[in-house]
């Protein structure tokens, strides 16, 4: 079974400082690019977070702050990957939930104007979730008969993870092989932000997924309670978040004149 593919797609890992999307950094990414004539490309790279990588991160996947001192800082290596994903679909395990999100925040911390606008993303882990309801390591061998050698390291967690889909889309016939239909399989719930702090209602108009105004129509908040945006500009919000709300804000501007 091979992916039908209207454009390339990316799938990818990351290992990383830690879990918080908006606060940990990258040490490590691993990219598997697969083109719709069947071309494939890889490539994974050792990064320098800038920041100590905690004991009990190293434990889970091996990577040490001696290991990536050397090592360029995502930063210097942004624009290789914006190159490499750029006008891709993504597809990764967990990844709506945790890679996108946090890659998104360090390309936008590095100067780069990410955006998924005319792309879909495949979480095959909701795929398998809502098929099977197992871990990576027993996704590999439920689907395709493998042990997980070197779990938790970017290279190995992203080839299991373009197997399985591969796997998936032969065990379930009712599994479209086109990235769009496995992008909105793959989705919980639709939301406007990759953190899921801005989402969409039953009319597709954005709502707070949060705090005081979580349900609220975002464009409402913004006009009677302007000092939110400003709040939530000046806050420890992700980058991304921030960048959507601004969109809102600016289109509402807009619309006005």
């Amino acid at each position: 079974m091979e992916l039908k593919l209207n454009k390339p797609i990316c799938f990818f890992d990351l290992e990383t400082t830690g879990i918080d999307v908006g606060k940990d950094r990258i040490v490590e990414i691993a990219i598997f690019k697969v083109f719709p004539n069947g071309n494939k490309e890889s490539k994974t790279w050792l990064v320098n977070p800038t920041i100590p990588i905690p004991a009990q991160t190293t434990a889970v996947h091996g990577i040490t702050d001696e290991k990536v001192a050397n090592e360029p800082t995502f930063k210097e290596l942004a624009s290789q990957v914006h190159a490499m994903i750029k006008d891709c679909d993504l597809a990764g395990f967990n990844s709506d939930r945790f890679d996108i999100p946090l890659l998104a925040e360090e390309l936008l911390r590095a100067g780069v104007d990410f955006d998924m606008k005319n792309s879909v993303s495949v979480d095959v882990q909701t795929i398998f979730h809502k098929k099977e309801e197992r871990t990576l390591s027993a996704a590999l061998k439920f689907y395709c008969g493998q042990s997980l050698e070197n779990a938790h390291s970017a290279e190995a967690d992203t080839m299991a993870t373009y197997e399985i889909l591969k796997a998936q889309l032969e065990r379930y016939p009712d599994l479209q092989n086109d990235m769009k239909a496995l992008s909105e399989f793959s989705t919980r719930k639709k939301i406007a932000d990759f953190a899921g702090m801005i989402a969409f209602d039953k009319d597709d108009e954005e709502i707070f997924a949060f705090g005081k105004h979580k349900g609220v129509k975002v464009d409402k908040i913004l006009e009677t309670e302007p000092g939110y945006f400003s709040w939530i500009q000046n806050a420890d919000f992700p980058l991304y978040t921030k960048k959507v709300l601004t969109a809102i804000k600016l289109r509402k501007l807009n619309t006005k004149n």
